[in-house]
């Protein structure tokens, strides 16, 4: 709720500040009357500190599945350099994702009497057989589960190369972000259409930590355990498919959606980049899934949405930020909500489908298309600022004192 009147809030002040000359007037001559060191700010000041930001939270705050052993520095490097396009691109892929590994994880954890730091190492693939394969399905878990229980929690986190501490940085640098962005709108200053874009990175990157608090971050070897004497691997050698290369967009889809048809353990050395254990409460992963792409995503394209009533160098500018925030805050959600319908209520109905898969080819072609238009708009519109935008908040007036 309390995000929700910011937002309003936001929208207000862009649309009185685009509105009002004289308040864009008396910004200036405030700014040019009692514009010191400490009450000004540049636009390289800007850029930093909202560069800054999406750093943390495209880098930093990205969680990756353990990768194959074998992988080079090289295509360790290109994987997390493509999985951070994606969060820059299409975000609510991965708050999806991240929501789908929480609710798993933390199903693990209670059926099998684990952490959810151990729920989550199977989730990522950290656990494979003697055999080198992922221990990753719920097939699975049993036969290998007493060996699990015998790793100790810190050893999985000594695997790790951050910390709750790392972690919390990379919070409070998303958290710094919104309190300048609240502060600015309170004191009617406004925001550029870079810091708005990234205000909603730093709302989603604060949501994806606190979603992969408990998971180890940049793992890059596994843990090998043994299977149970008592118990068989219902996955055995024989039976195993030839191994299929998942394209990239279908793994997407998966990580959206869940569903790795095509996937078998047995049948490779590492999980796919969106994989999540398929567990027992799948309605409980549909449930995460529609509260990270509609419930979350909504908090990231409705920022964008906000800045409505910004001002903008040229009229093409803002109606190209106009149509491309309301297509990327519709695209998901039909999308999301034709799938859901889909696969419940209509499996077997033609019409359905087709408009699904319409919807699928077009979405992926256009939607990063209408993202990279925010994001070109986002560095465009700083060559012409309004004189109040370099007004930098006066953080005394929160401060009690006689």
């Amino acid at each position: 709720m309390l995000f929700w009147i910011f937002v309003f809030l936001l929208a207000r002040q862009s649309s009185l500040t685009q509105g009002h000359p004289d308040l864009l007037s008396r910004a200036a001559t405030e700014a040019s009357c009692d514009c010191t060191i400490n009450s000004c700010r540049t636009l390289f000041n800007i850029v930093w500190g909202c560069l800054a930001t999406i750093f943390a939270c495209t880098w930093v705050a990205l969680h990756q599945n353990v990768p194959d052993p074998d992988s080079g520095h090289f295509t360790l490097l290109m994987r997390k350099l493509r999985m951070m396009l994606m969060t820059i691109i299409a975000p609510e892929v991965i708050v999806a994702f991240a929501a789908r590994q929480f609710v798993s994880a933390r199903w693990i954890a209670k059926e099998f009497d684990v952490s959810k730091t151990h729920g989550f190492f199977c989730n990522m693939g950290g656990f494979v057989s003697e055999e080198g394969h992922p221990i990753s399905t719920e097939k699975q878990l049993p036969a290998y589960i007493p060996a699990i229980r015998k790793i100790k929690k810190a050893d999985i986190e000594d695997k790790s190369k951050g910390d709750t501490l790392s972690k919390g940085v990379a919070i409070a640098q998303g958290l710094w972000f919104v309190t300048q962005c609240f502060a600015r709108v309170s004191q009617h200053l406004p925001l550029t259409e870079l810091e708005v874009a990234t205000l909603a990175f730093a709302v989603l990157s604060v949501i994806i930590c606190l979603l992969w608090l408990h998971k180890p971050l940049d793992v890059q070897q596994p843990i090998v355990v043994a299977r149970s004497e008592v118990e068989i691997d219902p996955l055995q050698e024989e039976d195993a498919p030839p191994i299929q290369e998942i394209p990239f967009l279908q793994q997407i889809v998966y990580a959206i959606m869940g569903g790795y048809d095509k996937y078998s353990p047995i049948s490779s050395t590492s999980v796919p980049s969106f994989y999540s254990t398929e567990i027992g409460t799948k309605d409980n992963q549909m449930l995460a899934t529609l509260a990270g792409v509609l419930g979350v995503g909504s908090i990231f394209r409705g920022i964008h949405c906000a800045a409505w009533n910004a001002l903008f160098p040229s009229m093409a500018e803002m109606w190209i930020w106009r149509i491309s925030s309301v297509y990327i805050a519709a695209d998901p959600v039909l999308i999301t909500l034709l799938a859901v319908a889909a696969d419940k209520w209509a499996p077997n109905n033609d019409i359905a489908d087709a408009v699904f898969a319409i919807l699928f080819m077009v979405g992926p072609v256009v939607y990063p298309l209408f993202r990279l238009f925010l994001i070109i708009l986002s560095f465009t519109t700083l060559r012409s600022l309004p004189p109040s935008a370099f007004v930098d908040v006066n953080w005394s007036n929160y401060i009690p004192h006689l």
